[in-house]
């Protein structure tokens, strides 16, 4: 490979892992919540579009940083999941199983058509000063606004895996995943334990949403390009596997930026695809799902 072949060959990596990075962070608050809860949540996209929405109203009322909106966007998408999981989920009780799928996928139609009425159908962007900034490292170009992505995707993960490893808060989820009514006997309160979940996961699909907004368009439906990505990255790293979905977004980035870039940008979404498609047939429990510690 001559020169110019490698530096093509490590830009198209770097966008990948960076990328990737941030189907980390969607597919971990999908992964947490099924690993805890036992559920999906077919929402999980549109709470991602909440994300992306706040820091476009905050943008457009008072010129806010998109990145300060994380400050807004963080707490009340764990507030909100924190009431969906008391007041809406926990009452479906033994139907939680199947009637999760249908609540989440009604929560989600509600979110998309509330924001259609609020923001209009038409897709909507935000400029600021560094959007078309790059930082060149190596020969390596990479967009300013990519790598604070990236940067945030590193700290929110690492955030979670402290709480989760090294406070009493994330013993009792633990607890709560692996045995609910053991936890219980132990004085767990795992009702509350599980609305907490459920407000991590929805906050980290908001979070996503305020480090993508910088970077792309948004209108009322976007999350149903990415509750797919979600779903590719926790079936590679296998379901409530959190290590596993950070290597499975970090995987589908590399192979989706690959493939655009050596093969075709137009079926850039379908080669993902095509590798979910193998892992579901060749190993159904996910890449790490027997080899990697779960929540």
């Amino acid at each position: 490979m001559d020169g110019v072949a490698v530096t093509a060959f490590f830009q198209t990596l770097v966008q990948g892992l960076l990328t990737g990075g941030l189907y980390a962070l969607i597919g971990t608050g999908l992964s947490l919540i099924f690993g805890v809860m036992k559920i999906i949540n077919f929402a999980h996209g549109d709470f991602l579009a909440i994300g992306m929405f706040i820091t476009l109203a905050l943008f457009k009322a008072f010129n806010l940083d998109p990145y300060l909106s994380l400050l807004v966007a963080a707490p009340l998408g764990f507030g909100l999941g924190y009431v969906i999981q008391r007041f809406v989920l926990a009452r479906l009780g033994d139907r939680l199983g199947e009637g999760s799928l249908l609540a989440t996928l009604g929560l989600g139609l509600i979110i998309s058509n509330t924001l259609l009425l609020g923001f209009g159908a038409q897709p909507q962007s935000i400029n600021v000063p560094y959007a078309i900034n790059t930082f060149k490292f190596g020969g390596v170009q990479v967009s300013v606004s990519l790598l604070i992505a990236g940067i945030g995707t590193v700290l929110a993960i690492s955030a979670l895996n402290l709480v989760l490893y090294r406070t009493e808060l994330g013993r009792a989820i633990r607890a709560t995943a692996q045995n609910p009514l053991g936890a219980e006997l132990q004085g767990v309160k795992t009702a509350n334990i599980q609305a907490i979940v459920f407000g991590l996961g929805v906050s980290f699909a908001a979070i996503a949403g305020v480090l993508l907004m910088p970077l792309l368009y948004t209108f009322p439906t976007v999350g149903e390009n990415y509750v797919t990505k979600a779903f590719i990255v926790t079936v590679l790293g296998g379901l409530g596997n959190l290590p596993g979905a950070v290597v499975g977004g970090l995987v589908l980035g590399v192979i989706e930026s690959m493939g655009a870039f050596y093969i075709s940008n137009n079926y850039r979404d379908a080669y993902g695809l095509i590798v979910f498609l193998l892992v579901l047939l060749l190993r159904p429990e996910g890449l790490f799902g027997k080899t990697v510690k779960r929540v």
